[in-house]
C-alpha cells in the first residue's frame, strides 16, 4: 500500500503511523519534519506544481518498494504558509525487518529533498523573503543511494 497526500492540511502522524502499524511486519519508520525557526523566521511557503509533484513523489515510492520489503509507504507534504513549528512532511514505512523500514525511510526523505518539485521561500520578522536554495548537503545525501539497498 502507498499512501501520497500533498496538501494545505495538517496531518496526524500518530494515526499515519497506525494505519502503517495494521498492515502487519515487525517494524515501522517515521520521520515528521517541522518548519525551523532559525533566526528570525517567522514562516515557510511552499509552492508546487500538483500534477509533477504527485508524480515525483509515486516514483519515490515506487523506487523504496523496489529496494526494500515493504507493507507500506506514507508520503504526506503540505504547501501553502506555514508557520515555525507547525509540520511540513511524513514518511513512514512499514516492514518486517527494522533495518528495511529504516533504510527505506531515509532514502525516501533523502529523494524528497532533491527530487521532488517543491518550491520553498522563507518568511522574515523584518518582511523580508529568501528563496531555498538547493544544499550541497542534501543533494551529496541523495547520491549516497546510488547503487545501494
Amino acid at each position: 500500500m502507498i499512501t501520497i497526500s500533498v496538501s494545505q492540511k495538517d496531518f496526524d502522524s500518530g494515526a499515519e503511523i497506525r494505519k502503517i502499524a495494521d498492515l502487519g511486519g515487525g517494524a515501522v519508520a517515521s520521520f515528521t519534519g517541522q518548519v525551523r525557526g532559525d533566526a528570525d523566521l517567522v514562516a515557510l511557503e511552499l509552492e508546487h506544481y500538483p500534477a509533477m509533484t504527485e508524480q515525483a513523489l509515486r516514483t519515490i515510492a515506487d523506487d523504496a518498494a523496489e529496494k526494500w520489503a515493504l507493507h507500506g509507504i506514507t508520503i504526506i507534504h503540505r504547501v501553502g504558509r506555514l508557520q515555525v513549528n507547525d509540520q511540513i512532511v511524513l514518511v513512514c514505512t512499514g516492514s518486517d525487518h527494522r533495518q528495511a523500514a529504516i533504510s527505506a525511510c531515509s532514502f525516501i526523505m533523502d529523494k524528497l529533498k532533491t527530487v521532488a518539485p517543491f518550491w520553498k521561500k522563507e518568511i522574515w520578522k523584518d518582511g523580508s523573503e529568501t528563496w531555498v536554495e538547493e544544499r550541497q548537503s542534501d543533494l551529496d545525501a541523495a547520491a549516497e543511494w546510488k547503487g545501494r539497498a
